[in-house]
């Protein structure tokens, strides 16, 4: 009647542990490090010709908080309005290497 198919024998599909592991935290640091420092060699590049300037790099100075001035809260948790204290892993963001999630609500 029924097929037993991977669905229907209750197990989780993806399973996704609900702490990020240190390697993982190590390499999301690297990862926050290695955006900071093409920013920094892109307005050193702008400065060295002829000292111009970026809105864009102006910018994110001004709003973005570099790697080592973040909260390890907000390094490793973004912040979701669905969950239970308004936080999650940033592991169980789709893509979560690929974004930059260095700002988040005050206060949560």
């Amino acid at each position: 009647m029924f097929k037993p198919t991977q669905r229907l024998l209750g197990g989780l599909l993806w399973k996704r542990p609900w702490r990020i592991s240190p390697p993982q935290k190590a390499r999301q640091r690297k990862r926050l490090r290695l955006v900071d420092k093409v920013v920094d060699t892109i307005s050193a590049a702008l400065q060295k010709n002829g000292g111009m300037t970026s809105k864009a790099v102006q910018r994110w100075y001004e709003e973005m908080p570099r790697e080592e001035e973040m909260l390890p809260r907000d390094k490793y948790t973004i912040f979701d309005r669905k969950e239970r204290n308004y936080r999650k892993g940033i592991h169980k963001l789709p893509k979560w290497t690929r974004v930059s999630q260095r700002v988040n609500p005050p206060g949560f």
